[in-house]
C-alpha cells in the first residue's frame, strides 16, 4: 500500500502506528535538499531545515527506539524505512519518483503471483455503489443486500427525509 501525507502532518494521525504497531510497515520518506519556495528572495529556510530535521529523526526513530521504564513511552525500534533525497521536486524527479513507485507495485504483484493493475474489488465497488445510489434517492426500493447494508441505507434515507 502506497499512502502517505507531507511534512509532519501524518506525526499524529499515523506515525505512532508505524512506530508501536503490531506489523512492521516499511516507511519511505521523500525529502529534498532545495524546497520548492525560492530561498532566494528573503523567505525563511528554517521552515524547511526543520522538515528535514523531522524526516531525519523518524527514519532514526524508526531504526533504533527508545527504550523506557513506562511500556507507552517504550519503541521497539528495528523499523524498516528509506530515506529518498532529491535535489529538488523538478518535473523529472516527480517522474521518476512515480516511475518507481509503479515499478515496486509490479514487482510486488509480481512475487505475490497477482495483477496488481487488475482492480476487480474496485470494479465490484463501483457496481455496488451504482445499485445503493439508485436505492438511497428511491424511497420505496427493495433493498436486497446484506442486513449491515440495508440498515446503512434505511438510515441514510431517513437522515435525508430530516
Amino acid at each position: 500500500v502506497v499512502w502517505g501525507e507531507p511534512g509532519t502532518n501524518g506525526q499524529h494521525a499515523f506515525y505512532q502506528l508505524i512506530h508501536q504497531g503490531t506489523t512492521a510497515i516499511p516507511t519511505d520518506f521523500i525529502g529534498f535538499m532545495h524546497p520548492a519556495a525560492d530561498l532566494r528572495r528573503g523567505h525563511d529556510a528554517s521552515q524547511h531545515d526543520l522538515l528535514v530535521a523531522n524526516m531525519f529523526a523518524q527514519a532514526e526513530a524508526l531504526a533504533f527506539g527508545k527504550s523506557s521504564d513506562e511500556p507507552h513511552r517504550s519503541f521497539p525500534g528495528n523499523r524498516p524505512s528509506t530515506v529518498i533525497m532529491a535535489e529538488a521536486l523538478t518535473p523529472n524527479v516527480l517522474g521518476q519518483l512515480i516511475a518507481f513507485y509503479e515499478h515496486k507495485v509490479f514487482t510486488q504483484g509480481t512475487v505475490w503471483g497477482i495483477n496488481s493493475f487488475d482492480q476487480w474489488g474496485v470494479e465490484l465497488g463501483k457496481v455496488l455503489a451504482t445499485a445503493i445510489a439508485t436505492e438511497i434517492v428511491a424511497d420505496d426500493a427493495d433493498l436486497a443486500h446484506d442486513a449491515s447494508t440495508n440498515a446503512l441505507i434505511k438510515r441514510y434515507r431517513e437522515a435525508r427525509r430530516g
